[in-house]
């Protein structure tokens, strides 16, 4: 049994990796801190030594497991909900966007029950569902948004069979223009820095930046080379990293009135087809390699395979291109000298578009099939903005850093939300898992850093970011995948335990349905609520919803949601998001997939996708839950990946769980069987059992690094039919 934090002495610290001088000392500074704590309560202590920062992100990350885990040891989760690592203050919190909002706005909105923000947060969301005209109206405001023709209202409901509804109808601007524009609220000006990154390999090289003007003048020369080689309303693909020139082209292409096809540059040629050929892309912006690692791999050569579309190319490094091209296409230096026939290549006109108009096409990351083709209209940006700016906090003078792709959501997502939030986009030109990446975070001056949980693990597991300060870090993000909570405990340690506001969404969403909050305590692995103007439903087996109690059951979104999808370029939109969905007080519920947990306390637990649902010994459960128990099985364990097959002769699924171990580890697979059997018996169910362990070197995922479990199953299947034929 685990001691408790009263228990833990000098002997422990040491174990930990402290040299017995600084034990003794750290012993000294805990007991004060637990001495000053308002009483016993777990979540009182931890809160005490966060506050007096007992905890340093230098120490080893030994000794903050010893802490916390000592803290929380005896802590029961179903009844007391998920123990609690990040507490709002009061002063802190009416300093965030959203509570610098209800305190203006929370009496005339709330009435008399407005106290303050952080006990009226709830309050307020509700609020935000059930009268979004009043909340976009207020939020729009805060965005760096500028309607060229203003909207007639915000909302209009009277066509039925528009699920979603009509937002801001009427309403005509250019977003590109509003990313570029300087602005008074949120303040950008001219010479505000808009853009700073750094090449992988020049680790001790300045960093780079660009200024609100100059990236519009950049922005405004590609348009204008645009036009010389495309025709309106073209649309034009990015297959290439996320760099300074991605984000320029991006822009420009939809400041234009193009239409950018989002391609993550990891894709082989075959995917790449598909992607251009669902979206009639009449060209593609690339690069002739990539950089990863010190390596030089090829990007030209697959989209030479995918298409006979013209390409324009970028050089990895230099001026010239490191590769000969087709005879269709164009190297960078050449796309831009046919802007130089324009008497003022720096300036454009933008195209004002309404804002129901096609920006973007955007793909699934094919975790359920075929990736679905997702057109995102001028509302998307605007919902990820909104989104970041209340959730996540994004400031004025903030220097967000996300790596990620175009071919992703979050991708657009970033853009957008620094741009129209008035913050700098901070961009590293390379691999996120290395030191360099973890020192331009550093050097940068990075105050929000977000992640992936398989990214994260890569940084806890290698050690490369030891001896770097991330102090300046004041929040985290992380998404794509479900989080673990160790991983997430040496995260918020590098920056004195600051939050990591978790998003789960979608790109057919624009944004995040459920979110950590900077008014709530935050617990690892958890959301918060549900998302500002986001209302939704847990449904039972029989599609009813639950009350408020804790449950777990799949999602019913509401589906009055600004900024989602309305229509699919290769599917039926409405058979994918509303077929067979139940209605609710009167509206037809819209399909997410996700199946998810409510915890004591009101936290949401991610359980998986529905079709990751699996039915041992007639109990439903999810991978994920699995999962989060057999990954702390044993010290060897990297991760593990949890699925059901049913024997090949019928009968009650069995469970199978797939494992790679940490470097240099090893261990029988039948002795994993029966660690992993004790511990789902003890953590989840005594009548579960495991019946197959699988180790191998690496999961199967997909470009976006989801894990795809559906291959697992299928790798499984086809060994246990082979075995019923010997």
């Amino acid at each position: 049994m685990r001691k408790s934090i009263s228990e833990v002495g000098v002997e422990d610290f040491v174990k930990a990796g402290l040299t017995v001088e600084e034990a003794k000392e750290f012993q000294r500074v805990l007991k004060e801190a637990i001495f000053g704590a308002k009483g016993s309560d777990p979540r009182e202590v931890w809160r005490s030594l966060v506050a007096q920062r007992v905890l340093k992100p230098w120490h080893p990350h030994a000794l903050h497991q010893l802490v916390y885990y000592s803290v929380y040891g005896n802590w029961d989760s179903l009844t007391n909900g998920p123990p609690l690592y990040w507490f709002p203050s009061l002063d802190q919190s009416k300093h965030t966007n959203l509570g610098r909002l209800m305190e203006k706005y929370g009496s005339k909105l709330l009435g008399t029950s407005y106290k303050d923000p952080i006990t009226n947060f709830s309050h307020f969301q509700n609020f935000s569902v059930q009268h979004p005209e009043d909340y976009w109206s207020i939020v729009l405001k805060e965005l760096s948004v500028s309607f060229h023709e203003a909207p007639k209202y915000i909302l209009d409901t009277t066509d039925k069979l528009k699920h979603g509804g009509t937002w801001f109808p009427g309403s005509v601007l250019n977003i590109a223009e509003c990313c570029l524009l300087p602005r008074t609220h949120p303040r950008k000006e001219d010479n505000s820095v808009a853009v700073v990154w750094r090449d992988e390999g020049c680790d001790d090289s300045n960093i780079n930046h660009m200024t609100l003007k100059e990236l519009r003048e950049q922005v405004m020369l590609v348009a204008n080379a645009l036009d010389a080689v495309f025709s309106k309303g073209d649309a034009i693909a990015i297959d290439m990293p996320m760099t300074i020139n991605a984000v320029i082209i991006y822009l420009a292409i939809i400041l234009a009135g193009f239409i950018v096809v989002s391609i993550a540059d990891s894709f082989a040629a075959k995917e790449i087809a598909t992607r251009l050929r669902v979206s009639k892309a009449k060209g593609i912006f690339t690069q002739d390699f990539i950089l990863r690692g010190g390596r030089k791999l090829p990007l030209y050569s697959r989209v030479v395979e995918a298409a006979p579309y013209k390409a324009i190319v970028l050089p990895v490094i230099g001026n010239d291109v490191g590769i000969q091209l087709r005879e269709q296409d164009l190297s960078w230096k050449e796309f831009l000298s046919s802007a130089n026939h324009h008497p003022r290549s720096n300036n454009y006109i933008p195209v004002y578009q309404p804002v129901e108009s096609v920006i973007n096409i955007l793909f699934s990351s094919g975790t359920t099939g075929e990736p679905k083709a997702i057109p995102w209209t001028q509302l998307s940006p605007i919902r990820s903005a909104a989104d970041a700016w209340a959730h996540i906090d994004v400031q004025v003078g903030d220097v967000f850093c996300w790596p990620t792709s175009l071919g992703w959501v979050m991708g657009p997502s970033v853009l957008f939300l620094c741009f129209l939030c008035g913050a700098t986009l901070a961009l590293y030109h390379g691999s996120p898992l290395g030191h360099g990446f973890g020192k331009f975070v550093q050097d940068a001056g990075v105050t929000i850093l977000g992640t992936v949980p398989s990214i994260v693990k890569a940084w806890k597991s290698t050690e490369c970011m030891k001896g770097l300060d991330w102090t300046r870090i004041k929040s985290f993000g992380s998404t794509g995948e479900a989080s673990n909570v160790d991983d997430d405990l040496w995260l918020s340690s590098k920056s004195y335990y600051n939050p990591i506001i978790e998003l789960c969404g979608g790109t057919e969403l624009a944004s995040a349905y459920i979110q950590g909050c900077p008014l709530q305590p935050q617990a690892f692995g958890t959301f918060s609520t549900a998302s500002m103007a986001t209302g939704f439903v847990i449904l039972d087996e029989n599609g009813i919803p639950y009350h408020d109690q804790a449950c777990v059951g799949e999602v019913g979104l509401f589906p009055l949601y600004m900024g989602a999808s309305e229509r699919l370029l290769n599917a039926d939109h409405d058979e994918v998001y509303f077929k067979g969905m139940p209605m609710y007080k009167g509206m037809h519920l819209r399909r997410h997939g996700d199946i998810i947990k409510r915890t004591v306390g009101g936290y949401f637990i991610v359980q998986g996708r529905a079709d990751d649902t699996m039915n041992i010994g007639g109990i439903k459960t999810s991978s994920v839950e699995i999962e989060r128990v057999c990954d702390r099985a044993d010290e060897c364990i990297l991760e593990t990946a949890a699925i059901s097959v049913a024997p090949v002769d019928g009968g009650p699924e069995q469970l199978a769980i797939f494992v790679v171990l940490k470097k240099g580890s090893s261990i029988e697979p039948d002795k994993l069987k029966i660690l992993f059997s004790r511990t789902i018996q003890s953590n989840l169910n005594p009548l579960f059992k495991v019946n197959y362990v699988k180790i191998g070197p690496e999961f199967p995922r997909t470009a976006s690094n989801k894990l795809l479990r559906r291959a697992l199953r299928d790798q499984m299947k086809h060994e246990l039919s082979t075995r019923s034929k010997i």
